[in-house]
């Protein structure tokens, strides 16, 4: 698989980065995004949920959860320089690939019109370091993937839209799928690296068994990078679409 990996040169000018929970997108591809960004790309980040159904403590307060894991998004959100983050308050822990979740992408594609839309790839049933890929994040990659194509660029699609709501279709060029088990490309976050660490530092409230500490993903991102004769990488599925 390293064998074949790319790095990857072409930078996003408009990136919409999906993810099901909040500190999701730090782990998968803060280091990249914080490069683009410093290279002049938009981002905003889309969380289809707010972190609420996943605690140490069996007696954890959901609404008080949900408040606390947004204000971490938000904090790391800062660090990596989105320009801004949206959470569309589905259910944790039952994030489905239907109707409502994929207008609301549809919604946001159309309004911010990125050439490029960033989602975990629905293909991964389990992560290499042993874990199952929660359902969440391949119902996300999903339904991301099918508000890109067709739906953001069919008039038809969703019509109150663009009739209510003058959000016209939109075209996406390219998807890049994190976490996949097929990857294409890698991008260079050696200058990133240690930004990415302290954006996954900002989720403290996650739960102990989490593996997606600071330390860890600093390893993750060096492993990535060994095939390819720099320090710490990212890797991605790239796809332009037709």
């Amino acid at each position: 698989m390293s064998q074949q990996l790319r790095r990857s040169e072409t930078r996003p000018e408009r990136l919409l980065v999906v993810a099901a929970h909040p500190h999701d997108a730090d782990v998968a591809m803060a280091g990249s995004v914080a490069r683009w960004v410093e290279e002049g790309t938009i981002a905003q980040l889309v969380c289809c949920t707010s972190g609420d159904g996943s605690a140490d403590d069996a007696e954890a307060d959901p609404l008080a959860l949900a408040a606390t894991r947004e204000r971490e998004q938000r904090a790391a959100a800062s660090i990596v320089g989105y320009e801004g983050v949206t959470f569309l308050h589905r259910p944790d822990g039952a994030v489905a690939n239907d109707l409502a979740l994929r207008e609301q992408l549809v919604r946001l594609i159309r309004s911010f019109r990125p050439d490029t839309v960033a989602a975990p790839d629905p293909r991964c049933f389990l992560h290499p370091w042993g874990a199952v890929n929660h359902v969440d994040h391949r119902e996300t990659g999903a339904a991301a993937l099918d508000a890109v194509q067709p739906a953001a660029a069919n008039a038809l699609a969703f019509p109150g839209l663009a009739r209510s709501e003058g959000l016209t279709p939109h075209r996406v060029a390219r998807l890049c799928l994190y976490w996949s088990e097929q990857p294409s490309h890698a991008v260079d976050i050696g200058a990133t690296l240690e930004r990415k660490a302290r954006a996954v530092g900002t989720h403290a409230s996650l739960p102990r068994r989490s593996q997606a500490d600071a330390s860890t993903v600093r390893a993750w991102a060096h492993t990535a990078a060994e095939s390819l004769l720099v320090d710490a990488a990212e890797t991605f599925a790239l796809v332009d679409l037709a």
